[in-house]
């Protein structure tokens, strides 16, 4: 048996929940450490294990919060902030500044995760929400581009990467704390709360935002109202340093830190051992961009899909969200529980499979509960445009009039079809608008069936209610027993950075940038599904690279 270091006998924990004393070490050969101390330190104490699960959950749901805030408010804070008077243009800068805060999250992953290898999991986790606490208020305090200019796109930008930051040491954090607290065939329930706090920080989002809309008009809170929300985050960071203030530090690194088996520099030795590599690169193209493509779908895809094809309004999108996702949010404890007794790598693929076979008829159950007078529409008169040579940027605002037609279209959530042609020309049906006539456009697409909004009395509820909640689920079997795996992946002086730098690039990279990809796939093709084809490749890869590489952890010892 590989040991830590000789450690004075230690006693349980006591009441108040702290981890056993390991600052006296036995006499003897420095490395030879007892793993008993640890592993002890490890058994059940449910006093102690709850306020291990609280405050490291309910830090992580106030962290989400902070960082899903900046998207669901996208399409405001694009008007606010990168003001171009093209609402397509508006809206993909703003989803630029939100895949920034991904961007960065690898680095803070970095930065964070050797801290956390060298100082201690507890104090690192502390310095990084009060981080992303700090930053989002700092939002909801910064002029807008109607009176600072460039320089309001430019603080927002910084702001955001300080979010990317902050949320690169987080969640690696509080994963290993939990894991490295929870008794042996328990760690997939235990870690599964640290999986709850993401779509918990969704909810609360929602609840916040929908709560500050109806309390205002909706001038008085485009206006300042929208501020309110990001304000609010200092509540939750001072509640937040309050409850982590009360906790001790994680059994494993009292140990290794006793035995002094901490790692000299985490980060050289996750990556100049070859087999730490391979283990690195297996949890992010296997673990971390597969259930994360998964999980962005079911939340980001799934409002901007609702907002924008289906033309359901943005306030009862969201309600359909929160509605989706209350139903299956307990599942992440269940996959978690379930990973325990099934296995992780089982569990894993059978999600990935499952999501690949609904993702299509997933959102056109959606659409078609939403809006069926679109559906109907699109079958009975599909849309061609004729265009001739076109230089046509999502990112300008459009100055040609086939420019401007595509933009029309892309902005009214209609399915078409590109035919090149010497003279602009619009056919809906048997119907043909030649050049572009904003006007002349509407008047086709309404006399086709083509509405521009949802008609109250033909939306069926429960079939966009459904379609959202086996969305989450589907994350939810993928994403409950994640902390699980990463945790049981690498070595304990190493974890921190090991787990953090892949989950973060995963996370960060194929899931940051799914909004912007996405979207600017389905204003290239015209098609209103196109987007989701990122989704299927990423976990089709993920699929292939888990069932070759990912081995089964359930049963390893985290305190080697």
């Amino acid at each position: 048996m590989r040991m830590f270091g000789v450690l004075a006998p230690a006693a349980p924990a006591g009441k108040q929940g702290k981890t056993p004393s390991t600052d006296r070490v036995v006499s003897g050969s420095p490395g030879l450490a007892t793993q008993a101390t640890a592993t002890t330190a490890i058994g059940l104490d449910p006093q102690r294990d709850r306020l291990v699960i609280i405050a490291s959950s309910l830090g992580t749901v106030f962290e989400w919060y902070d960082f899903f805030l900046y998207g669901i408010l996208a399409s405001l804070l694009g008007r606010l902030f990168f003001t171009t008077g093209n609402p397509t243009t508006e809206l993909l800068f703003s989803l630029f500044a939100f895949a920034i805060g991904f961007f960065f999250r690898p680095l803070g992953a970095i930065v964070f995760g050797y801290f956390g290898d060298r100082v201690g999991r507890k104090y690192t986790f502390l310095i990084t929400i009060s981080l992303m606490g700090g930053a989002t208020a700092a939002i909801g305090a910064l002029p807008t581009f109607a009176t600072a200019g460039v320089w309001a796109p430019v603080l927002l930008l910084v702001l955001r990467t300080l979010q990317g930051l902050a949320l690169g040491g987080e969640y690696g954090g509080a994963a290993i704390y939990v894991a490295e607290h929870a008794p042996k065939g328990k760690r997939g329930l235990f870690t599964s709360w640290i999986q709850v706090s993401v779509p918990a920080g969704f909810l609360l989002c929602l609840f916040v935002v929908l709560t500050c809309r109806h309390m205002m008009t909706t001038q008085t809170f485009e206006a300042w109202g929208w501020r309110v929300p990001f304000l609010l985050s200092l509540v939750m960071l001072a509640i937040s340093i309050f409850i982590r203030l009360k906790l001790s530090e994680s059994p494993v690194f009292c140990a290794m830190k006793a035995a002094g088996t901490t790692s000299k520099n985490p980060l050289v030795e996750s990556f100049s051992d070859r087999a730490n590599v391979g283990k690195v690169l297996v949890a992010l193209f296997g673990v971390s961009a597969g259930l994360t493509v998964i999980y962005y779908t079911s939340q980001f895809g799934t409002l901007y899909f609702l907002q924008g094809t289906a033309r359901v309004p943005e306030e009862q999108a969201l309600l359909y969200m929160a509605i989706g996702a209350i139903l299956a949010v307990p599942l992440y404890v269940f996959f978690g529980w379930a990973s325990d007794r099934l296995g992780r790598k089982k569990l894993l693929l059978f999600g990935y499979a499952v999501s690949l076979l609904l993702i299509f008829p997933l959102f056109r159950m959606m659409a078609d509960g939403a809006n069926p007078a679109l559906g109907e529409a699109t079958r009975n008169s599909p849309v061609t445009i004729a265009l001739p040579p076109c230089d046509f940027s999502v990112f300008v605002k459009q100055t040609t009039e086939c420019g401007k037609a595509l933009d029309f279209l892309t902005k009214r959530g209609i399915n078409y079809a590109k035919q090149p042609g010497a003279d602009l020309a619009l056919k809906v049906g048997i119907a043909i608008v030649p050049g572009f006539d904003k006007d002349a456009y509407t008047a086709a697409l309404v006399a086709a069936g083509y509405p521009d909004k949802i008609d109250p009395a033909r939306v069926t509820h429960w079939k966009i209610i459904l379609a959202v909640a086996v969305m989450v689920a589907l994350s939810a079997m993928t994403y409950g027993q994640v902390a699980a795996i990463l945790t049981e992946m690498f070595p304990a002086k190493i974890r921190y950075t090991s787990m953090s730098v892949p989950y973060h690039i995963g996370t960060g990279y194929f899931g940051g940038f799914l909004p912007v990809i996405s979207q600017y796939i389905v204003v290239r093709t015209g098609n209103a599904y196109s987007g989701l084809w990122y989704t299927v490749i990423v976990v089709a890869m993920a699929f292939v690279v888990t069932l070759i590489w990912l081995p089964e952890t359930k049963d390893r010892d985290i305190t080697l």
